[in-house]
């Protein structure tokens, strides 16, 4: 019997090997159990799903294992990026939520997320406890989508999208947006986020265009990421047809990428810093920011130039939404692009995030580039590198034992601060960090090195790796 596990953002696996319909309808029947298990059966689950090869599928076959058992299902008609479903998993105060999606992940690949009361993710003990009840679930009895349509066992929502809208356009300086009038290009990178961030952007009155808005299995052949690499057309795009702004987002709507208007590539970490710093230095919102532990260290400087703090989590955008609750931050977010803000949903939303940032540019009348620039004035360069190596098992096994059991570090030129193993092995430094630690989603071990340079961050990389693997 196949092994379930979830990571960081849910369970992924590679379709026609361990996504399969077996599998599929195993997890399926485990979420019950677990709702069982709960006394958490008497409200609906809403299925959602995003564009990729077999999720509609998929969450029809989710949908008859729920239907079954009993359980009645808001069924998406059309695909759905992540945070539309946590959304309504919040605004409808469900108990859970699925989307079908392996979010960045390459195209091979699919998987589920499971949300639980409030829109957040599921945490690790639940998620612990679920693989453990799926262990032990071989065969599967499950209902006909069709006779479950029929039966009113699976209903399909009227405007899911509505509230969720509504709720972004609130939240927004509609005015301002309105009287700058952005010219933006939007890159879907074929995912399905593409329908509400048009609503948001022409309600804005903003002037968007679109490209890579088909359905397309393959992604267009690069990987559905928001990155530098993967949005080579957009930058040309933005400045051949000298836009404000191109924006994209991942495959389920959950990471976002910004090109500036002269074609620079706006990182997650400094769309994290840019803002952070334009809610409390322009909207004068007060408290912290949270980040995961492979995020930059900036945000720790801009907080402390208001008299704030910054949190440090480990990986995994649960760790982020639960310490923004618990300290009332402002705003929280990782390095790999996805980031919540106070006042909306527990988890990663880049429509929402897309749109924040088309009213910082539009309020402070300033481009990215020309913010970035004085944000580096005053807090300094802060560089990131990161590295991916992929692994055998039996090389993952004496990894962990080197860094991990042993503890065992290679000897780096700069005086180390001190060292955490609370999430991989992070190793600080009096100008940056270096970070070992596995994907949660993929067979890698991630390597992330910030410092004043990008040549002294990559000596970081470097030392780690030959130590590691020489």
């Amino acid at each position: 019997m196949d092994t379930i596990k979830f990571g960081t953002g849910g369970w992924r696996a590679i379709i026609g090997e361990d996504f399969i319909c077996r599998n599929i309808r195993r997890v399926a029947k485990g979420i019950f159990e677990l709702m069982k298990e709960e006394k958490k059966t008497d409200k609906p689950v809403i299925i959602g799903y995003d564009r990729r090869f077999l999720s509609e599928v998929a969450a029809k076959w989710v949908a008859e294992v729920f239907a079954k058992n009993g359980i009645t299902v808001w069924f998406m008609e059309r695909s759905a990026p992540t945070p539309l479903v946590m959304h309504t998993v919040k605004a409808k105060n469900l108990y859970f939520g699925v989307e079908i999606t392996a979010s960045h992940n390459p195209s091979s690949y699919n998987g589920i997320k499971l949300f639980i009361e409030e829109g957040r993710d599921a945490p690790v003990e639940i998620t612990s406890r679920l693989e453990k009840i799926i262990e032990n679930i071989s065969e599967v009895e499950y209902l006909d989508f069709d006779s479950a349509v029929e039966t009113g066992s699976v209903q399909f929502l009227d405007n899911p999208f509505n509230d969720f809208l509504d709720d972004i356009i609130d939240l927004l300086d509609m005015k301002a947006l309105r009287k700058r009038g952005l010219r933006v290009i939007f890159d879907s990178m074929h995912g399905s986020g593409t329908y509400p961030l048009l609503v948001v952007f022409h309600t804005a009155r903003c002037t968007i265009d679109t490209i890579n808005i088909n359905k397309d299995a393959y992604f267009g052949g690069v990987m559905p990421a928001p990155s530098e690499k993967s949005l080579f057309a957009l930058k040309n795009t933005v400045i051949n047809g000298k836009y404000d702004l191109g924006i994209a987002m991942d495959g389920d709507g959950d990471r976002l990428g910004v090109i500036d208007s002269n074609g620079r590539y706006i990182n997650a970490n400094e769309t994290l810093c840019l803002l952070y710093y334009y809610l409390v230095k322009y909207k004068g919102w007060k408290g912290p920011v949270v980040r995961n532990l492979a995020t930059t260290h900036m945000l720790d400087k801009i907080a402390e130039s208001f008299g704030e703090k910054c949190y440090e989590v480990p990986v995994g955008f649960k760790y982020i939404s639960s310490k923004l609750d618990e300290v009332d931050a402002v705003l929280g977010g990782e390095s790999s692009g996805g980031l919540t803000v106070r006042g909306h949903i527990h988890g990663k939303d880049s429509i929402y995030a897309a749109s924040l940032f088309a009213e910082m540019v539009s309020v402070t009348g300033l481009s990215p580039s020309e913010m970035l620039d004085n944000l580096h004035k005053d807090f300094g360069d802060h560089i990131m590198v990161e590295d991916d190596m992929r692994f055998a098992p039996e090389t993952k096994k004496a990894v962990v034992k080197t860094l991990l059991e042993d503890k065992r570090l290679p000897e780096f030129a700069d005086e180390i601060i001190k060292v955490s193993y609370e999430d991989g092995c992070k190793v600080y430094f009096e100008d940056g960090f270096v970070i070992c630690r596995f994907s949660g989603t993929e067979p890698l071990l991630r390597i992330f090195a910030e410092s004043t340079s990008a040549v002294r961050a990559k000596d970081y990389i470097n030392t780690f790796k030959n130590f590691l693997f020489a």
